[in-house]
């Protein structure tokens, strides 16, 4: 799913790509502004190296059973890592998951929303087609191959990769009264704190395994030569309309975000008026949704765009190139401040809107104005939400601002769903204990290389890898979940040593430099050929 402008004045814009990319299932408790049930609560807690939950007895350590890897967040990222890694003979692997079992965007899996990646972008096959934990595999044992033979899909409904990756983490948990420090999936453990013990010459992880209500039940450590973060992304509310979030009961006016869009959705069709902010792809599709079960001629729904139009996403095949190897690659070789540039600049690969998703909304606007009469449903591109407050409790007054009219203006409604995107999870609590030793850029972001591994200046000889928080580093794909197996082939090749996984020299027809593809730097250079110039 692809996200877009958050409407919101004065608000960073929503970094997401094209493939489905929000992880959004793994987090730092605290960072996200869902409930419980909204799909985006934490998979690790943020605490000071040593600081422990009381009222829990010990999980032993297995300090003899020394990990190869462990993993922090179980969203499709680490999931995919896993996967692969269940294929390389002999390396240990422990993934620890705040929740108790695998969800992924549940408050978005709208009926028929489809995956705009696709379903080769699943957890293995583009680093390992015969890997048992495919797609493929998975219509196999549930006996639907012929069913998706004659559907002719290309793109699947979200709700069946959610399905697909609850499959594939079924099989790859620790089996019951693990405790733990052992190989597999561990569900309801909480991760506290990692730090680098030089004694061992391995990370511990300190996790706090939880009991069905969510307490801490005991207390482990592990030990691991690597570590690998996939917290991925938490929901963002922009400051200013967080207290009418957090005021949101019920009764009165409700605001979301909609990463709960469907756990709310019975309340937002009984609300007289409904007001969406954002024109990425969760805002497109929640609109669509709302419009299509609300009456003809009292659908009551405002959506709202500080983008100037609401304007389809870049899919054009050498525009997709951008989520390629070759192009992260290419984009990792750059100085950081033309990198920086670069993201500000690209916002049509991965904020915008999927043209299907654009022309069924018209569709059903059209459809409604059959008998003559238009819809009650007012599009507006090219505003911001300066301000927002509630009246009496039962309403809430948007303020707003028309960025090529300079106009103000406010609107009253009855409901507000917040399509403003998500964020990265802050980790600085996690890592407290490595922070004097990772080497930052000059934005003060950790150096990422380019098999997505922190940077150290210091003692420390592990590896820490990065799942979905090297954007500024590898670029426009690193949300994407087209990339996903090929990243976790990246890491498990650098954790081995060796290529377990062969990977492409090449993977894209596009050239983005004077150096790579069809670039010659030495010889003579002939027809057609490119010759890159030294500076003498």
């Amino acid at each position: 799913m692809t996200a877009g402008d958050a409407g919101v004045a004065g608000e960073p814009e929503e970094p997401v790509g094209p493939g489905g990319a929000d992880e959004g299932v793994n987090g730092v408790a605290g960072s996200g502004t869902s409930g419980a049930d909204g799909g985006e609560e934490a998979a690790v807690r943020v605490g000071l190296p040593g600081q422990r939950s009381g009222g829990a007895g010990r999980v032993p350590e297995e300090r003899e059973r020394l990990l190869d890897v462990a993993g922090v967040g179980v969203g499709p990222f680490n999931l995919s890592l896993a996967a692969l890694a269940d294929g390389v003979p002999g390396l240990r692997v422990a993934m620890y998951e705040q929740r108790r079992a695998f969800r992924w965007h549940p408050g978005l899996l709208i009926e028929g929303a489809t995956l705009q990646v696709p379903f080769l972008a699943d957890l293995v096959t583009m680093a390992d087609p015969a890997s048992a934990w495919s797609f493929l595999r998975f219509l196999r044992e549930r006996d639907r191959l012929f069913p998706f033979y004659f559907a002719e899909r290309f793109h699947v409904e979200r709700a069946e990769y959610d399905a697909y990756c609850r499959w594939v983490s079924e099989g790859l948990s620790a089996p019951a009264g693990a405790g733990g420090a052992g190989a597999g999936l561990h569900f309801g453990h909480q991760v506290d704190a990692v730090r680098w013990c030089a004694d061992r010459g391995a990370f511990e992880v300190d996790f706090t395994q939880l009991d069905e209500r969510g307490e801490a039940e005991a207390l482990g450590r592990a030990f691991a030569r690597n570590v690998v973060l996939g917290v991925g992304t938490a929901p963002h509310v922009p400051e200013r309309l967080r207290p009418l979030v957090e005021s949101s009961g019920a009764a009165g006016a409700l605001v979301v975000h909609s990463a709960e869009y469907l756990e709310r959705r019975e309340r937002l069709l009984a609300a007289d008026h409904v007001t969406v902010v954002g024109s990425g792809q969760s805002g497109a599709e929640v609109f669509l949704d709302l419009l299509r079960h609300r009456p003809a001629g009292r659908e009551g729904l405002h959506w709202l765009s500080r983008s100037p139009a609401f304007a389809p996403m870049e899919y054009s095949k050498l525009g997709l190139e951008h989520f390629t190897p070759d192009y992260t690659r290419y984009f990792h070789g750059l100085p950081e401040g033309v990198r920086d540039g670069l993201l500000r600049r690209q916002g049509q690969l991965h904020k915008a809107v999927d043209h299907e998703t654009l022309g069924a909304i018209h569709d059903e606007l059209y459809h409604r104005s059959l008998n003559g009469a238009w819809p009650d449903a007012v599009l507006t591109p090219g505003v911001a939400v300066r301000t927002a407050g509630r009246m009496g409790g039962a309403r809430v007054e948007l303020h707003l601002e028309h960025a090529e009219q300079g106009e103000r203006s406010r609107l009253v409604t009855d409901a507000v769903v917040l399509a403003t995107g998500y964020r990265e999870r802050p980790v600085d609590g996690l890592l407290a204990g490595l922070d004097p030793y990772l080497r930052r850029d000059a934005a003060g972001r950790p150096v990422v290389d380019a098999e997505y591994r922190l940077v150290w200046d210091g003692p420390v000889s592990g590896g820490v890898f990065v799942q979905n928080a090297e954007r500024h580093s590898h670029g426009v794909g690193a949300p994407d979940l087209g990339l996903a197996a090929y990243r976790s082939a990246v890491i498990l090749n650098a954790l081995a040593g060796e290529e377990v996984y062969r990977l492409p020299r090449r993977t894209a027809f596009t050239s983005f430099g004077l150096r790579g593809s069809g670039v010659r730097e030495e010889g003579p250079v002939g027809r057609g050929e490119l010759r890159t110039l030294r500076p003498s």
